[in-house]
């Protein structure tokens, strides 16, 4: 899918490590929502408080998931998912655009 429609997007940014990381969030009529970002270069690591799917747009990261020894590189029209209440390392190797579903 690549657009969404009748939504709500918030106008406030959510703005992570400095600025390197933001996204603005998508609100759907049935409650759901999605964030929409822009990962700069850089390591970052992220919580989760629900399960997420993570699916890249644009550009390339590393991922050590929950319960992983492992570092996966996903790029352009890939996902991956992450459990909630866990963590995960970011690698972001170039500019990556986003959209984080959350269930």
């Amino acid at each position: 899918m690549s657009s969404f429609e009748n939504v709500t997007v918030v106008k406030a940014a959510n703005i992570y490590f400095d600025g390197k990381v933001t996204s603005r969030v998508v609100q759907f009529a049935d409650g759901s929502k999605k964030t929409l970002g822009i990962m700069m270069p850089g390591e970052y690591e992220f919580g989760t408080d629900d399960n997420e799917l993570m699916e890249i747009q644009a550009g390339v990261l590393d991922v050590l998931l929950p319960g992983e020894n492992e570092w996966q590189t996903f790029t352009k029209d890939t996902s991956f998912e992450v459990p909630k209440d866990s963590s995960f390392k970011l690698q972001v190797k170039e500019v990556t655009d986003y959209c984080c579903s959350y269930y």
